[in-house]
This record gives C-alpha cells, sequence and structure tokens, in this order.
C-alpha cells in the first residue's frame, strides 16, 4: 500500500511544476516568429482550449481514488488492451521527456563551466543528478513533495519578478502590428502552445497517494491551469514590450531580461530554467515510478512492480527500474529520434480521456460522489473534436513513430498475456495433480 500524504495544495504546486518547464525559457520567441503580436491571442485561445480539457480531467479523476491515472480511466471505460496503450505510450513518453530535460539541464550548466561540455563529465552529472532524484523519492512521499514545494516555489520567484520589473520597461511602440498573420500561421502557434500547457494529467497517478482525491484533485486542476495561464500570458507581453529582436532570440526570456535588468538579470532567469527543469525533473520521476505500480496491480505487468518499500512506503523496484531506463536513454542520445511520441501520445490521452468521460457517465450513473460538470457531454465532444483536430495537424513523420511504438506495446501485451496463460495452466496442472495425490493417499 502507498501513504495517502499529498494535499490538495501540494497537488497544485507538483502539477505547476509539470506544466512549467523548460518550454516558457524559450517559447515566446518561437510563437512570436509565427504570430507576432497576435501571438499574445494565441496564447489566450490556447488556454481556452486546454481549458475544456482540464474540465473533463477534473470529473474523471474524482471519480477514482486509486493510483493510475489516465490508465485507469481507460481501463474502466474501455477495458484492458486500450488501457495498456495508454500506460505503455504514456511511460515511453515520459522516460524521453526526462531524457530530453537532463540534457538540456546539463546544457544550460555548461553556460556557467565549460566543463559540462565534455562528454564523460556530461554522462557523470547525468547519472548523478538521476541518482540525486532517486534517493530523494526513495526516501518517502513527503520528501519528494516538500523537494517538489519548494522547487516550484524556486521557478515561479524569477518569473514573477521577470514580470512584474518587465511590466515597468514595457514599449507599447512594439506592440504595433503591421499585418495579421496568416491562419495557418495563428493554428501552428495554438498547436504548440497546447504541448506547453500540458504535462498536468501526469501527476494525476499519484491519485492513490493524494488526500481526498475526489475534491483536491479537481481543485488542484483548475487552480494550476489559472494560474499558468496567467504566467504564460503575462511572460509573452513582457517579451513583445521589451525586446525588439524577439523573433530571432534563442534565449527570450534571458535576453529581455538582460536588456531592462542587466547582465545579472540574464543569470537570475538562466538559473531560474535550471531550477525549473530539476523540478520537473523530480515530479516526473515521483509520477512515472507509479504508473508500473498501477499497471502491475492490474496484472498488465509482472507482479515485482507491486514491491514497496516496508518502511518508506514507496514503490522502490519500479523507481529503481524507471531510473535505470533514464539513465539509459539519457546517456546514449537516442532520445532525440523519439521525442516526436511526446506530442501524439498527449493528444491520444486527451482524447481517451475526454471520450472515458461520456463511457463512465452511462457506464456509473449511480455515482453521486464526485465532481460532475455542467454540460459534461458538451464539453466530452469539444475535447474529442479538438483532439481530433490536433492529430490530423500533426506531421506524418511524428504519426509513423507512434505507430512503431504502438506496434512494439502490442507485441509485448501479446507475449505478457501469453505468458500469464501458460503459467496459470501450470498452476492449475500442479493444483490437479497435488489433489490427485492426496485423493490417493486418503484412499
Amino acid at each position: 500500500m502507498l501513504n495517502r500524504s499529498i494535499g490538495k495544495w501540494d497537488v497544485v504546486l507538483m502539477m505547476i511544476n509539470s506544466i512549467i518547464g523548460a518550454g516558457i525559457f524559450g517559447l515566446p520567441s518561437k510563437i512570436f516568429k509565427l504570430s507576432g503580436v497576435y501571438s499574445i491571442a494565441a496564447f489566450f485561445v490556447c488556454a481556452i482550449i486546454v481549458f475544456v480539457f482540464i474540465l473533463i480531467f477534473a470529473e474523471v479523476s474524482s471519480r477514482f481514488n486509486k493510483t493510475g491515472g489516465s490508465y485507469l480511466y481507460a481501463l474502466t471505460a474501455f477495458g484492458r488492451f486500450p488501457a495498456f496503450m495508454m500506460g505503455w505510450l504514456s511511460q515511453l513518453n515520459r522516460i524521453i521527456m526526462f531524457a530530453a530535460l537532463i540534457n538540456l539541464l546539463i546544457t544550460y550548466l555548461s553556460f556557467f563551466s565549460s566543463s559540462f561540455d565534455n562528454s564523460f563529465v556530461r554522462i557523470a552529472a547525468i547519472i548523478s543528478i538521476v541518482l540525486l532524484l532517486v534517493c530523494i523519492n526513495y526516501i518517502g512521499v513527503k520528501s519528494s513533495v516538500r523537494v517538489t514545494n519548494a522547487l516550484t516555489i524556486g521557478k515561479l520567484l524569477p518569473l514573477l519578478a521577470f514580470i512584474v520589473i518587465g511590466l515597468f520597461h514595457i514599449n507599447n511602440h512594439f506592440f504595433k502590428a503591421e499585418s495579421k498573420p496568416h491562419f495557418s500561421s495563428f493554428s501552428n502557434s495554438v498547436l504548440l502552445l497546447i504541448f506547453a500547457f500540458g504535462g498536468f494529467e501526469g501527476v494525476l497517478i499519484s491519485s492513490g497517494e493524494v488526500k481526498n482525491p475526489a475534491k483536491s484533485l479537481p481543485f488542484a486542476l483548475l487552480t494550476s491551469a489559472i494560474i499558468v495561464a496567467v504566467f504564460y500570458c503575462l511572460i509573452q507581453v513582457v517579451c513583445i514590450g521589451t525586446m525588439p529582436g524577439l523573433a530571432s532570440s534563442e534565449k527570450p526570456l534571458a535576453d529581455a531580461a538582460t536588456v531592462f535588468v542587466g547582465h545579472s538579470g540574464g543569470e537570475i532567469i538562466s538559473i531560474g530554467a535550471i531550477i525549473s527543469i530539476i523540478g520537473t525533473l523530480n515530479t516526473n520521476m515521483f509520477v512515472s515510478a507509479r504508473l508500473p505500480f498501477a499497471m502491475s496491480a492490474e496484472s498488465q505487468l509482472p507482479k515485482f512492480f507491486l514491491r514497496t518499500h516496508p518502511k518508506h512506503k514507496t514503490p522502490a523496484l519500479s523507481l529503481i527500474i524507471y531510473a535505470a531506463a533514464a539513465i539509459i536513454i539519457s546517456v546514449t542520445g537516442s532520445f532525440i529520434y523519439a521525442v516526436s511520441i511526446s506530442v501524439i501520445t498527449r493528444i491520444l490521452i486527451y482524447l481517451i480521456v475526454s471520450a472515458s468521460l461520456i463511457k463512465l457517465r452511462k457506464k456509473m450513473p449511480e455515482e453521486r460522489n464526485f465532481f460532475r460538470l455542467r454540460f459534461g457531454y458538451a464539453f466530452a465532444v469539444a475535447g474529442v473534436l479538438f483532439a481530433i483536430w490536433l492529430l490530423f495537424a500533426s506531421k506524418l513523420s511524428d504519426i509513423t513513430d507512434v505507430a512503431v511504438c504502438v506496434s512494439a506495446g502490442i507485441i509485448f501485451y501479446l507475449l505478457f498475456n501469453a505468458f500469464q496463460k501458460k503459467s496459470r495452466k501450470n498452476v492449475t496442472h500442479n493444483e490437479n495433480a497435488l489433489h490427485y495425490q492426496n485423493a490417493e493417499i486418503n484412499y
């Protein structure tokens, strides 16, 4: 059993930590290049779309108090195979993103010391950071949550300072638009931002350790979404209003801070980026160790993933295996060829959970103790349509990458089921043989 010791404000900070990763430190220039001043409108449009998904997740998640998140929702609504594929792709996505983020973290550290450019130092740093995060998550839920809370506040403070100071240095002239962007460019901006607003769904995996999840999860989803949306929109306003060359900037927040504060401002934002990435890595590891635990509880992964530490009540073996896989992918760099998987995976999760709301309302009509969304069916249909639109807007190469991963998952599913059936037959045969022997002895 896992300890239920995560409060609602802990979940809020975990979700903010998971959503605000490294993307916002480079995203403003990319969005501005696509849509110019209208990128601010793109942030608002994206926030509205994501809020639809947030409301859907708020109802669906409030129905469950076990560990598993989207995997558990799919299992209850649609059965074992769709749930397994959900869990398979979700876990693969989280390992890939962990590898991408930790390599980005080393890149940021190289700004302060060129020694991190050395391949040996880079690998040693990756292993050291992973082991440190394993130790934090191994010794208990409370220690991991405390670190997450501290890192979340640590990443928000530089961003808040950036917004407050930057608002006093805005040049209104920079907001004059020469022309409206093409619809395709504006749509691409919204699509790119959809993924920047994502990540909240991963935290729901740890529902089995949340106090009163029926109330805490909807509260955390709605609160974190509003906070992140306000931060993102204001950051874009400051970047546009203080940087005339925003479209060509590789480090827009650091460059903008340098403009209105000086070199020290750029360094503070860079440190904030490092804190932000470490915080996201810690949350990633915390929730990712729980997904194999949930799948093992449903007999869709080997039973050893269910082993918890006798004292700390953490899924210790699952955590160690996840860390080993993350190190291998991180140091080999193979994640570069598969980062696109995360894009489609997230859309598929949103699609299935949106459809789950409809299915669960029909499947469990008598249930009352959950957050019930007004006009829930309309929101669910809107969520499905948004997800389908995003899938059609995705690149064919991304779809191909996901198809390969899906095929690998199907093969594993079939082999594991065949192994389980064979094991059950052997157990039944041995039990029958023992029963026959006992009958002969009695006779």
